[in-house]
Formats: structure tokens, sequence, C-alpha cells
């Protein structure tokens, strides 16, 4: 098991190496390769008793944000013109900034700043990835680590589900998780209860924190896969690489068992046919999904109570009849009461994995949009929401204009705000370090791209002679 700290370690040495040597670019590695596993690293460092170096650790990588940043700012020749969501990004930076500095809501100080972390400092990877050239970055060297991390993870997965034992059982996840963040062990596998499902199932995690994080690492892999091997005349390029991580991804997004990312990943594969042309294709799977839907409702409406195996668990999920779909019921009526009843906010804390920490109980904990809006109300809410909407917009825009790796980047910033649409409504999806890092920085990557051709179409200003 030392594999993974060691892995983990490894990656942030060679990252830094890198970047101080003027290579910025590998902290793209650090986020692929180190941050896929950050958890299992910092469990397993516990069970091997060095529970001391564990904060040392976790702040590699806020560190590295950091050094990036502050070089990034350092070298800047000529501070770039900032687009519609640069603006936003620092308008919501700047207003729940505000939240953990005056005493608003029940928390001391430093919770409030604790749980600001937790809510925006991926905003500052964003930035990180802003103020990079794209020029400077190999897209596809990255990209092709991101399979390879991908390929590795669908392989221990199968290794899992061979075993039918999970992962986290040998790697110190209880003890850590109860040690760290006050989170006792729940279910009947000694872990949390979301390594379990109705009906019985396992749930699998891999290398990755959970089932949730293990389901949206795969859409980001998936996002991956398909702006890496499609050419800018929408053909597809088929590599044995590629086929290997997309049928990765396949168990992986199968054994995470996780309702909300299936259903993004099937959207993200519908999606991308339909934009890149595949029309026979899309109608096929119009009519298939009409098929299956109208299987469901036809067991829903005469055979609901009758369903058993994976058939209950569709038809559970549809009717809001599962303890899942209940508590999601119940914690989303809480969070829109709570901002109903207090639009400005509870303040930071108040909501998310952090509050759950910090006291036990908090209100509308189980949507990424409700936590933001219970904690700093609806103006954070809008802000947080016009970003995620601006960016899908500017994706559809430039997909058509950008060639060659810019147009791959495109692509799977474009995919990867697609697929998480859905798991958000579900889980605090910005709480994955792997995750969020790996979004927001390729987001800002993709601004910085785009702004790029806006500063090179802006006309330039000549004297001209008053008369002609």
């Amino acid at each position: 098991m030392f594999i993974f700290p060691l892995i983990y370690l490894v990656s942030f040495i060679v990252a830094l190496r890198e970047v101080l040597s003027g290579n910025k670019s590998a902290f793209l590695f650090f986020i692929i390769v180190g941050l896929s596993l950050y958890t299992t690293a910092m469990t397993v460092t516990f069970l091997l008793g060095f529970k001391q170096l564990i904060p040392i650790f976790q702040s590699f990588k806020e560190l590295l944000v950091l050094i990036v940043l502050t070089i990034n700012v350092l070298t800047l020749k000529k501070w770039p013109k900032l687009h519609l969501v640069d603006w936003l990004i620092i308008a919501l930076l700047g207003y729940t900034l505000l939240y953990a500095i005056l005493p608003i809501g029940e928390q001391p100080f430093t919770a409030r700043l604790l749980a600001f972390k937790s809510m925006s400092f991926y905003l500052l990877v964003y930035f990180t990835g802003r103020l990079f050239n794209i020029s400077s970055v190999y897209i596809n060297k990255y990209f092709n680590y991101v399979m390879l991390m991908t390929i590795a993870a669908g392989a221990i997965v199968l290794y899992e589900v061979a075993t039918y034992q999970h992962l986290q059982v040998s790697t110190g996840y209880a003890d850590y998780f109860y040690y760290f963040l006050n989170i006792e062990p729940e279910g009947q596998y000694g872990l949390s209860t979301t390594f379990e499902s109705e009906g019985g199932y396992k749930r699998f995690a891999s290398f990755y924190t959970s089932p949730l994080e293990h389901a949206g690492a795969t859409l980001i892999a998936l996002a991956v896969i398909m702006a890496l091997y499609t050419r800018d005349d929408n053909k597809i390029d088929y590599k044995p690489l590629g086929f290997a991580a997309f049928a990765a991804t396949i168990a992986s997004i199968t054994f995470a068992f996780s309702r909300a990312p299936l259903i993004s990943y099937l959207i993200m594969i519908y999606l991308y046919l339909y934009l890149t042309n595949r029309r026979t294709i899309t109608r096929l799977i119009n009519y298939s999904v009409i098929a299956v839907m109208g299987y469901l409702i036809y067991q829903l409406l005469f055979y609901q109570n009758k369903a058993e195996g994976i058939l209950a668990v569709a038809i559970n999920t549809l009717n809001f009849s599962n303890p899942s779909s209940v508590g999601h019921l119940v914690a989303w009526a809480e969070g829109i009461m709570a901002l109903i009843s207090h639009p400005l906010g509870l303040g930071l804390g108040a909501s998310g994995r952090v509050g759950s920490s910090l006291n036990g109980e908090v209100t509308g904990g189980e949507n990424q949009y409700l936590i933001i809006g219970v904690q700093a109300g609806v103006i954070a809410l809008v802000l947080y929401l016009s970003i995620y909407i601006t960016f899908i917009r500017q994706g559809l825009k430039w997909m058509k204009i950008l060639k060659g790796k810019e147009r791959k980047l495109c692509i799977a910033v474009f995919m990867i705000k697609i697929g998480f649409l859905i798991p958000s409504v579900t889980s605090e999806f910005e709480t994955s370090v792997y995750i969020s890092y790996f979004n927001w920085f390729l987001s800002g990557l993709f601004v910085s791209t785009i702004m790029q051709y806006a500063a090179a179409e802006e006309p330039q200003l000549t004297q001209q002679p008053l008369y002609a």
C-alpha cells in the first residue's frame, strides 16, 4: 500500500522541480497523477503511522498552486484583457471572501476560513490556468496521462469486483476520516454509506476518495478521450490506448454505480455524437431511449412492487422511493427553504462537507448549487451558475472556430462542464481536489486561449488625417 503515498510524493517533487526550472505546465502532472489518488495516499500514510506528515502532504496542493500562480504573475509582460468569466469569478471570490472576513453566521473566524477555502480555493486554480499560454502546454501529453490513470483505475476496480472487496478497507480509510474529519464509519462495510447501494450492491471507488469521485473522474476521462481523438473535421482517430481507456471508463462508471454520473456519461456520449454530426447513431439512440423509458414506465405503473435487482434500483430512483432519493429530496427541500428564508445566506460553514465536519448538522448538503446558496446567498449562487452557463456557451461557440490542440482543449472543457451539471445536483462535487483542480485549471487555460484570439482581432488604432 505504500506505493500510493510514494506516487503522490514523487509526483509533487517532480512537478515542483519542473515548475522551478521553468516548465510550469508540470503542475498538470501533479494534478493528474498526484491528486487522483490524493485521499488514498493520505489514508495509507495514516495507516503506516505517519499521521504527523499528513498536514504537510495535504499542503502540497495549495503550495504548488500558489507557487505557479506567483510565478505567472511575476513573469507577466502585460496584464491580459479580462473576459466576462474572469469578472464573474473575481466577483464570486471577492463576495465569498467578505463572508469569511465579516462575522456572518454562527461559525467562528477559523471555521469560516476553512469553509471559504473549501468553497472558493478552486477559483485561484482557475487563475493559475488563466495566466498560462497554451503554446507552453503539451495538451496531448497530459491528456495521455489522464488516460493512463484511467486505465489504472479501471484495472483496480476490476480487481475490487473480482475479489468483491473495497480497496479502502485495506488503506485505513475509516480511521483517517474519523481522526481528521470527525466522520464516523457508516454502512454495512465499515466505510460510509456511499460505498453501498440499494439492493445490496457494492459501489467501488478504485483509488479515488469515493465511488462518486471515481465516477466524476470517469466523466473527465471520457471528455479527454473525446477531445484527444477528435480531428478538426470531426473524424475520430482510433488508437489502441484510446480503446483501452474507453473500456476502462465503462468498467469504472458501471461499478462506481452512481446514478447521476451514469446519466451524465450517457448524455455526454449522445451530445458528442450529435455535435460531430453522427445523426444516424443519434437517431438510433433516440429510439432506444424511448423504448427503455417506455419499458420503465410500464414496470413503474404495473409491476414496481415485483421488480428485482438493477430494475428495482432504476424504478425506485424514478419514483423517489429508495432511501438515497428520499435523502436528496429532504436535503434539497431544506436548502431551498433556507435560501428563501435567508436570501443572503446563513454564513460559511452552514452547509457542505466542511460544515458537517465542524458541527455535524448542515442544511442542504447534497447539492453543489444549494450548498453555495445556503452559505453565501442568492447572489453567490447566481454568480456561480452564470460562470457555468457562460463556459457552456463559449464552448459551443469556439468549438466551431478553434483548431488543433486548442480545439481539443475546448472540447474537453465543454464536455466536462456538461458532465458535471447533473452530479452537482446530488452532491458537493467541488470538494474533490482532483475533479475541481483539473476542471478549473483547464477552464482558465481555455479562457486564456480564446482571449488571445480576441486580443489579436482588436482593431489597431492609428492616427488618420482629418481630410482625405
